[in-house]
């Protein structure tokens, strides 16, 4: 017999509670929401232990997603913020050494931000810290276990998708994946 988790208990209490219940839709559900919250904390102890802010890593992040270079008005276009707010944000993270303005080779009005090697090592770092739980909960399951729960997260996702559409993408500050 498999092990079982608080999620069970959980099912056992409500079902005599709500007798139309669906046991395995609400321990998916509800394990779902735990597992989220789990990595939430997770990442959240990585920005403590690496002295960074929410705002500093989506902006790190960001920054590396666009292979470590790019304008502020793309930057601000990928974190959805008026242009001075991600101007503060900058100048914040070129304080802390983490990135460098310089103006464009291609246009001289533009300006580029550039990670440094050491805004590159802190965001590695605190991305690491988050992987390496990612794999240490996925890494019960054998890679084909793994590609068929990927498959089947990802039909869900279409659906839940296709019921949201276009403002999928602005999800609440903090819920969205690294990566």
């Amino acid at each position: 017999m498999e092990r079982r988790d608080w999620t069970d208990g959980h099912v056992e209490r409500w079902k005599p509670v709500l007798p139309d219940l669906d046991p395995e839709v609400e321990g998916a559900v509800t394990r779902m929401e735990k597992l989220s919250v789990h990595l939430r904390r997770v990442r959240e102890q990585s920005l403590v232990d690496f002295d960074l802010d929410r705002q500093e890593f989506d902006t790190l992040h960001k920054l590396a997603g666009r292979g470590g270079k790019a304008a502020p008005s793309e930057l601000s276009a990928d974190l959805d913020l008026a242009p001075a707010s991600i101007t503060g944000r900058l100048d914040a993270l070129e304080r802390r050494g983490f990135v460098r303005r310089s103006p464009s080779t291609r246009d001289r009005r533009r300006v580029d931000v550039e990670l440094t090697d050491e805004g590159r090592s802190t965001w590695l770092g605190a991305m690491d810290f988050l992987g390496h739980e990612e794999y240490r909960l996925l890494g019960v399951l054998r890679p084909e276990e793994r590609t068929v729960l990927n498959d089947m997260l990802r039909r869900i996702m279409v659906v839940a998708e296709g019921r949201t559409g276009a403002e999928w993408d602005r999800a609440r500050p903090g819920s969205e994946p690294l990566a």
